[in-house]
This record gives structure tokens, sequence and C-alpha cells, in this order.
């Protein structure tokens, strides 16, 4: 069966703590387990301080068939930032603005450019989403049509190339939507004049959403995926309703990372739906849950590591 993990970070140390509480045992320099699979969510990279021997970790068990794991936004929005733009001289289809280039500054500090040319060729072959014996991973939201919309885009696109990701990028088209829901998560409008700061002190107009579970008799405060204080107990608008197709209760379960959850004790947010993102990189924890088989997700099926910085 299968060991889900969230977001990594560039935290080697916890990573490890982790996969020996699991155990997941160094075998001819790999690590491995004799009858589970590792599945990580993606964003092995930024923020954190080891972020070369995160990858010397999770590629070999990856290409071993040890693990299997997902593209985060962070490796999307890296072969981005070094893609140039195809109709834009001196340009890259991630603008090389201060705000991004602040979010992938320690992966430019801690790996050779060689070294990340060699990485990011890797994020290229990476899946999306993943949907194995009976659960789905996907890093951020799962949603059945924008998936098809991705798929069928990489498929004329041959892969991840510079023609798929010049697509992807470019606002307003429905692929770019639909990286920005499964990749990103799902967000609504907040209404005019309502704003807040995210983690890194970013002032934002949308608010990432409670994609799991029907949006009808939530207010902006309650359907918001994160708490925060300052939106509003104002009910959402039909239009917005009507935007959002909640993942089906009876649907097989699904494991995703992304929105820097923050617990004591993590737990399931629906009882097919868990979120395995609790903040490594912020000092909260690295996060996996030990999936069976079942169709009900188990609370004490969750372990955790707490962050050592």
């Amino acid at each position: 069966m299968y060991d889900i993990i969230g977001d990594i970070h560039g935290h080697a140390d916890e990573l490890n703590e982790l996969l020996n509480l699991l155990g997941y045992e160094y075998q001819n320099g790999l690590r491995k387990h004799p009858t589970r699979t590792a599945v990580f969510v993606g964003d092995f990279i930024d923020r954190g301080p080891q972020i070369r021997e995160v990858l010397a970790v999770v590629r070999p068990m990856c290409e071993s068939g040890n693990a299997l794991g997902v593209m985060g936004n962070h490796e999307f929005n890296a072969l981005a930032y070094h893609t140039p733009h195809p109709a834009k001289p001196a340009c890259y289809l991630r603008e090389h603005s201060d705000k991004n280039t602040k979010q992938h500054v320690a992966t430019l500090d801690q790996l050779a450019e060689q070294e990340l040319q060699e990485y990011l060729e890797w994020f290229r072959q990476l899946p999306m989403w993943l949907e194995l014996d009976g659960m789905r991973v996907v890093h951020a939201c799962w949603d059945a049509e924008q998936v098809s919309v991705i798929e069928t885009a990489r498929n004329d696109c041959d892969g991840i190339t510079t023609e798929f990701l010049s697509r992807a990028t470019e606002h307003g088209t429905p692929l770019c939507q639909a990286i920005e829901d499964v990749l990103k998560g799902k967000e609504l409008n907040l209404p005019a004049g309502v704003s807040y700061h995210d983690k890194d002190g970013h002032e934002r107009h949308t608010m990432r959403i409670k994609w799991f579970r029907s949006p009808e008799n939530e207010t902006f405060a309650s359907y918001a995926l994160t708490a925060d204080d300052r939106l509003p107990e104002v009910s959402l608008s039909a239009p917005s309703i009507a935007s959002v197709t909640p993942y089906p209760p009876g649907a097989v379960p699904v494991f995703f990372g992304h929105y820097w959850l923050q617990a004591d004790r993590p737990t399931r947010l629906a009882a097919n739906v868990a979120c395995l993102d609790y903040s490594v990189a912020k000092g909260g924890s690295l996060c996996a849950y030990r999936w069976d088989g079942e169709r009900e997700l188990d609370d004490e099926k969750f372990v955790t590591v707490d962050a050592r910085d």
C-alpha cells in the first residue's frame, strides 16, 4: 500500500526522519520499504535549507520505483521561470520579478546551474496527478474537467514542452486556469473592497476554497480553506456557487498538499479527503498518511515529524 507524504520544501532532515519512522530503510543506497510505496505530493524545492539533499532522496526513490511523485506548483513555477518566452526576447514565461525570484531564491542559491537543469528535466517528467488502486493524489485540487484539459494539452504538446508551458502560462486561457486550479487550488473572488495578506505578506483579493464540499449555504469566511478573521460572514453569490463542482462524497479518497495547514494533530477534511501540507517550512510538521485501501480515511493514520528550524 501507499504512504502519501506532504510538501517537503527543502527539509531533508525532517524527510529522513519521517522515512525512518515509516520504515523506509537504505538498500543499495536507495530508500525502500519491503511492502509499501511512498507517494510525494510535490513541492520538493524552494524555501528550505536542504533542497539538494531532498532531491537526492526523492528522485532516486521515484526513478527506482520505490516511490511515486506528482508535480507541485513550485516545480511548475521553476520550469516556467527558467523557460525563455518564445515571443518576448530576454523575458521568461514566469517573470523574474522580485516576488517570483524571492520565492525561488533558495533553489537558485543551493543548486549549481548544471544540477538545476538536470532537475528541471526531471520535473518535466512528473505527472500532475495520480490515480492508484482506489485513491487519487494531486498537489492542490482534484477537478475532473480541469484534469481533462491538462491531459489533452499535454498529449497535444507531447509533454511539458515549451509549447505546453507557453500555453499554460498565458493568462485567460483554459489551460492556464486548469493549471491554476489543479496545482494552486480553486479560488473565488472576494467582495469588492475586501482583501487579506497571505503567509508571504502579499495582498490577496481572492481566497482558496474548500473545493471538496458544497458551497451551498456557505459564507466567504466559512468556505475559505484556511481561516482568516478578515474574511466576511457574507453568503457566497449564486455565480460563485455555480462555479464550484465539489468533490463527490462517494468518490475514492483524494490526497493533496499545498495549503500550509496548521494543527497540533492532522485530521481528515472529509471522509475521503486529506491534506498533507502542515507547514514544515513555517515551523509546523512534515506529514504523511499511511493508506491501506480504506474508503473512509482514519485520523489515526496520519504520521508527523516536527520541523527542526
